[in-house]
């Protein structure tokens, strides 16, 4: 099931309950069971502290809740289906918008450092460092005593801030961040992004810093901003990837193409719009087999375990269980079926 849960708005709680009601109702009508529907009534709600837009994606058989899931975005509609297999498509489209990351302020003492896994509200890695703050500001003196001061006071920054460049190495391993997004005084700035050339991850320069709360917070609207933007242009890459391997012949479109290539384990990447034709088509799959994918049950002979069920969650399925990767089809591109697949070969 697919809920908003967003709080950030007035009587957060009795709208929830409302649609929760609502959309429990449905279940019911589809066919769950009372023990399930009662696991539910436990753990919806979302996430009470987080501010801003969210929803929330709930999994749950047998009076057991499997999966829990914050969404970066509420749902444009509350929805729910009793089906034979999970349908994690509107988690999947969420997830492929988030973004691995590290948020650093710096300043001449040292840095704050946050890693934050992809579509997480908090921090997985958090550490804080302050160094030696002696001659930390440069002063007027004579010419001599001047220019030793001034070496100190740039042997400081240099120290304080290598230290921060080794917490954002370790921040970055800890999650697999695909950035690093720093905010704070431009020296320091400058003095950590030498420490970190030889980083394997982008370093993106954002307003804000660790003076204050309203330094704190200007930093956060300034990588949320930075964040949209490196996930834009990873899409715009992923897409022009596959329009150039399609012309080459090394991507596939469609639902027939893709499902057999799925088959085979041939698929790098799938691509699926949300409101494309394989959201309304339907396929059949094996719980024996969940790679082979087929429109006629009697394909898989004398097999139990064959069911039917929407074809992009079936793709999707094949997809994850053949280790293929995953992005959103994206406008203006548009293939056959909303269905389109990049090969290994």
């Amino acid at each position: 099931m697919y809920l908003d849960t967003t709080r950030s708005v007035p009587d957060a709680d009795r709208r929830i309950d409302v649609r929760w009601r609502a959309v429990r109702r449905d279940l019911a009508e589809q066919g769950a069971d009372l023990p399930t529907l009662e696991a539910l009534d436990d753990v919806v709600g979302g996430v009470p502290d987080l501010p801003g837009p969210q929803g929330e994606a709930l999994f749950a058989t047998e009076g057991k809740v499997l999966g829990a899931y914050t969404l970066a975005a509420a749902p444009t509609v509350d929805s729910a289906r009793s089906l034979p297999a999970p349908d994690p498509l509107l988690l999947a489209f969420d997830r492929d918008h988030q973004v691995a990351h590290v948020v650093v302020a710096v300043d001449r003492e040292g840095a704050d450092v946050e890693a934050f896994p992809a579509a997480a509200h908090e921090p997985a890695f958090q550490r804080t460092f302050n160094g030696s703050t002696l001659h930390i500001t440069r002063v007027r003196a004579g010419a001599e005593a001047q220019a030793s001061f001034h070496r100190r006071t740039v042997n400081v920054w240099n120290e304080n801030t290598a230290q921060a460049a080794q917490d954002v190495r370790e921040a970055v391993d800890a999650v697999e961040a695909q950035v690093v997004l720093v905010a704070g005084d431009p020296k320091a700035y400058g003095i950590l992004r030498e420490h970190l050339e030889t980083l394997p991850v982008p370093l993106v320069q954002v307003g804000g810093g660790r003076a204050d709360d309203e330094a704190r917070a200007a930093l956060r609207q300034g990588a949320d901003a930075a964040l949209a933007e490196v996930s834009a242009t990873a899409h715009r890459t992923a897409l022009e990837e596959l329009k150039e391997a399609l012309g080459r012949g090394q991507a596939l479109e469609g639902i027939p193409a893709v499902k057999e290539a799925l088959a085979a384990g041939r698929v790098e990447t799938l691509f699926l719009a949300p409101d494309s034709d394989a959201a309304n088509a339907t396929l059949f799959a094996s719980r024996k087999d969940p790679l082979l994918l087929g429109t006629d049950p009697a394909a898989f002979g004398e097999d139990p375990t064959v069911f039917s069920a929407p074809a992009h969650l079936l793709l999707f399925r094949a997809a994850v269980l053949g280790n293929a990767s995953f992005s959103e089809l994206l406008p203006p591109m548009r293939c056959q079926d909303g269905v389109a697949a990049r090969l290994r070969y």
